[in-house]
């Protein structure tokens, strides 16, 4: 049997400073930033001539990796940025957080907005997606058992 650990999730985004920014403040790390170009970079994504610009970041537990990338060419081909969470093929990541209101206080002078509210799910969790920089949907839980991992 080949196990298997995901590596990473990847989002595009516009402003590749701000996302930076926006995700250090949820708690992230930033583990580097580079250029990626080339040949090759077409071959794997099938975007010939790209030119991207990724910065990944990582969990404080080091688990989990997010990879933002800012492409430069081509252009971009669709924005599915505000998409409501019922699209077909629609990403969204969720962050467990100690402290839920803490979190969203932090988040807002950079642009978090609560979607709709935040919610008690079963005296397990408080959660609420969360508008994130270019309207990214991020989901926030809060385990209510004290246990950091949802």
């Amino acid at each position: 049997m080949t196990v298997i650990r995901m590596d990473n999730v990847g989002i595009v985004v516009e402003d590749l400073d701000a996302a930076i920014h926006f995700f250090t403040e949820l708690g992230l790390n930033l583990e580097g930033r580079m250029p990626v170009e080339g040949e090759w970079a077409g071959r794997v994504t099938g975007v010939r001539g790209q030119r991207v610009e990724i910065a990944m970041m990582r969990t404080p537990d080091g688990h989990s990796r997010l990879e933002l990338s800012r492409f430069d060419a081509p252009a971009i081909a669709a924005d599915h940025r505000t998409a409501p969470v019922n699209s077909l093929g629609y990403l969204r990541v969720m962050f467990a957080v100690a402290d839920l209101d803490d979190t969203l206080v932090r988040l807002a002078p950079l642009g978090a907005t609560v979607v709709d509210e935040v919610v008690n799910f079963q005296n397990i969790y408080r959660l609420c997606y969360i508008r994130g920089p270019e309207g990214i949907l991020i989901g926030l839980a809060q385990p209510l058992d004290g246990n950091p991992s949802p």
